[in-house]
């Protein structure tokens, strides 16, 4: 086994980035410790000191008034101020209405931010250190939605962040596009721990969320990122691979806006044979902003 210190500062930075992706969040011994072993070990050398130990002779019970033995009786209890608070659970039902009442409250994409970050709804955002909101500008009616945050979106309070979000600004590039002219979001504003898939109530719960986002941006094209976003606005349970490539019209609160799917970096940067298919997409998706949006 390879030891940390026979690293270069850049590899060491590279393992410790693969792990936060791979969802470890903290660091174990170099030597497994058997802690069973570990337990009973202690717990015989307790009984072992017990038994090695002369008994004391019980000290003679003392005579107490009637009074003092109903107070002994009387059980012991913590003051109100201590007792600890359980939070009240909220339904997946009340939680999604919680949610479109926030959204369809917001008149601009700041005032969605904010309504964002005072939701307390979901139990992603427990787990999460930021909330994820979309970064860039709407005015170049072009929207880039990711699935949910990675662990460099949640440790930098912003959307595709990392390797993955270095390699899609050069995809952009390569396209005539640059981050901060389009709008750049993702589809859950939490990132689930250990990057899990988050369940169906946590999606229709920020389901309000990113349909909201899409109304006020009014983006007339839309590049979709990764199979979970694809299924989230296309439907059906195909792969990425069979939704790629194709432009679809998607109707968001009322609004038809058109939309072209394609594969997220983190999937290009684990295999690499794959940027032959996005770079078809990028290309399509090109030729519709060149005739539609800036012709």
């Amino acid at each position: 086994m390879i030891s940390a210190s026979d690293l270069t500062s850049a590899e060491l930075a590279a393992l410790l980035h693969f792990h936060a992706d791979a969802g470890v969040d903290w660091l174990l011994e170099d030597e497994p410790v058997d802690r069973f072993a570990e337990f009973e070990a202690m717990r015989a050398a307790r009984l072992g000191s017990r038994g090695t130990q002369p008994r004391a002779e019980a000290p003679a019970p003392a005579t107490r008034s009637q009074p003092e033995r109903r107070q002994a009786a009387k059980p012991a209890t913590l003051p109100a101020a201590a007792a600890p608070r359980a939070t009240p659970a909220i339904p997946d039902e009340q939680a999604v209405e919680q949610a479109r009442f926030a959204a369809e409250s917001a008149r601009s994409l700041g005032e969605l931010k904010t309504a964002i970050e005072a939701f307390n709804g979901c139990n992603l955002k427990n787990s999460a250190r930021s909330t994820i909101f979309a970064s860039g500008t709407p005015e170049g009616r072009i929207m880039v939605i990711g699935p949910m945050p990675s662990a460099d979106d949640d440790r930098e309070g912003a959307p595709f962040a990392g390797r993955a979000g270095q390699l899609l600004d050069r995809m952009l590039a390569a396209i005539g596009l640059q981050r901060d002219e389009i709008l750049l979001t993702n589809v859950i504003p939490w990132r689930p721990p250990g990057n899990r898939a988050p369940s169906p109530a946590e999606i229709e719960i920020c389901r309000p969320f990113i349909e909201r986002q899409i109304a006020l941006a009014e983006p007339k094209a839309l590049l979709l990122l990764g199979n979970f976003t694809a299924r989230h606005f296309f439907g059906g349970g195909e792969t990425i691979h069979g939704l790629r490539g194709q432009w679809r019209e998607i109707s968001i609160l009322g609004r038809t806006v058109p939309a072209i799917a394609s594969l997220h970096p983190q999937e290009l940067l684990t295999a690499p044979i794959n940027k032959r298919l996005a770079w078809s997409d990028l290309l399509a998706f090109k030729n519709y902003v060149a005739a539609e949006i800036l012709g």
